[in-house]
């Protein structure tokens, strides 16, 4: 016990060393952008796109503007297709040999994301090290490093095409990864960690884990929860603070938090819990919240990722602007483009944020660029929708755990509306309340939707159906999306999803 008390100065130590550079990111946010990319440009010049695009001609942003295309998955694949057979220096320097597979939101289309050991290094692990760098500086009372951090992570395996490339979710590739002494700090065992079978994963984390000293958790909060559950039955308590004493800190990304704020509270019941959202994808280790409370996250602005956004309503258009940071303004959703040290240039990542501070640079994330519902010129976000819930929820005493929303067409015998399917952990107590609340928080947030709404002459009321317990889970299973790594997609501008749900209600 004495080691463990030497060991939590000396980590507080190591990890608040890296608040230099989260000082840097705020103080001189557009020149550790210019050095990025610079730094890139210089990296790839000699790699087939450098090549193709001339890199050690372009000394400033507006000729690589002018010059790189913006880029989708389906644009960048044929390269990437050729670095996963083998090829070198094609997108990034050298030969890249892992990949990290992304479904985005549940597609059917699995993506294959380049992972760099330069991208491993200065920017997933990096990113991992300011994040904690932040949390020690809200919290420099923690005595987490005393104890175990329960991270949860996907699986990997090799390519059919090329068994000497390797894809998998992008925990598990940074898994295999870290250091020795890494695997100090958490649990379970890495042999568990990695198991493939999700079903057998959740009951071996939950065995494993809840004999352990844990005092922070990693990792989606949808999965987590479940995982969290299996413990508490197999310990017969309602509250997780009884099984881990010592617990203070779960750093949750991947989708939203607000759908699960209220079952977490309810679980971990203690004051001293303390929630960091951390923007970790695919493609990259972008932003960490820094401030206790906020919504927003510090968007990590020298870990080899060079940022440009699009204003979403251009998105895809003839005349799409594409901004610099330095163009940003507050309020607005872009889209994100990334050029990144994997190999990904000018990407549209998918992803829609909103800057809530220029000084320093402040995001939250509001949605998906392909998942919103415009189908009656509501533009309806998901951030929209999940504020509002948090209000039924609240007026209702209801708790949710799933839900996705899509249109219903106006057609010769249908009114247009929306309709939700939502998986209640807690039912309200008023579902015409519920429904009522969540309608007219709806039209507060969104003024489109309110315009559409207006006197039922175009859309008319939602229409919420409370499905059974266990059915969100049971269409990714049937999808075979069990993982990490798949989200429930929350907002459709087609039916797809949602009669699939049905069919199996």
């Amino acid at each position: 016990m004495k080691g463990i008390h030497i060991v939590n100065p000396i980590a507080k130590t190591y990890f608040l060393a890296h608040l230099k550079s989260i000082e840097r990111i705020m103080l001189r946010p557009l020149d550790c952008q210019k050095q990025c990319l610079n730094k890139l440009l210089k990296s790839a010049a000699k790699t087939e796109w450098g090549k193709k695009y001339d890199y050690p001609t372009i000394k400033q942003y507006d000729t690589f503007q002018q010059r790189i295309p913006v880029n989708d998955y389906n644009t960048l694949y044929p390269y990437i297709e050729q670095m996963i057979m083998g090829k070198k220096n094609v997108l990034w320097q050298g030969k890249i040999v892992w990949f990290s597979k992304s479904s985005g939101t549940s597609g059917s289309k699995s993506k294959y994301i380049p992972v760099s050991w330069n991208s491993l290094i200065e920017c997933n692990y990096k990113g991992a090290k300011d994040t904690l760098a932040l949390y020690l500086n809200n919290r420099p009372d923690t005595k987490m490093f005393m104890g175990k951090c329960l991270s949860l992570s996907g699986s990997w395996r090799s390519f059919e095409m090329n068994t000497n490339a390797y894809c998998g979710d992008v925990s598990a590739i940074l898994l295999n990864f870290i250091p020795q002494w890494g695997h100090f700090f958490r649990t379970p065992s890495k042999k568990i960690a990695l198991m493939n079978n999700w079903n057998e994963k959740v009951e071996a984390f939950a065995q494993y884990t809840r004999k352990q000293n844990v005092t922070s958790i990693a990792g989606v909060p949808s999965w987590i929860l479940m995982i969290i559950r299996r413990i508490l039955e197999l310990e017969k308590t309602k509250n997780l603070s009884t099984v881990w004493r010592n617990i203070e800190l779960f750093m949750h990304g991947g989708v939203n938090f607000t759908p699960y704020i209220s079952q977490y509270k309810m679980l971990i019941p203690h004051t001293n819990m303390y929630y960091q959202q951390v923007y970790n994808a695919s493609e990259g280790y972008f932003a960490a919240q820094d401030i206790t409370d906020a919504d927003d996250m510090l968007l990590f602005l020298d870990n080899g990722v060079f940022y440009e956004f699009i204003p979403l309503q251009e998105l895809g258009t003839e005349n799409q602007s594409v901004l610099p940071i330095e163009k940003v303004t507050t309020g607005v959703n872009y889209a994100m483009v990334i050029s990144t040290n994997a190999g990904l240039w000018r990407y549209v990542i998918g992803d829609v944020v909103r800057f809530t501070s220029c000084n320093p640079y402040r995001i939250i994330i509001t949605g998906r660029t392909t998942h919103f519902i415009n189908a009656f010129g509501e533009e309806l976000m998901v951030d929209n929708t999940e504020k509002a819930l948090i209000a039924a929820c609240q007026k209702t005493s209801a708790v949710i755990s799933e839900y996705t929303v899509a249109p219903v067409y106006l057609e010769a015998n249908t009114k247009a509306a929306h309709e939700w399917l939502i998986e209640f952990e807690q039912k309200p107590f008023s579902m015409d309340l519920f429904v009522d609340t969540l309608d007219n928080e709806l039209m507060k947030l969104n003024s489109d939707y309110e315009a559409k709404r207006s006197n039922n002459i175009l859309l008319q009321p939602p229409i919420v159906q409370a499905v059974p317990s266990g059915t969100f889970l049971a269409w990714l299973s049937s999808r075979e999306r069990l993982g990490g790594q798949y989200k429930v997609t929350r907002l459709s501008n087609n039916r797809n999803i949602i009669e699939e749900i049905k069919q199996l209600i």
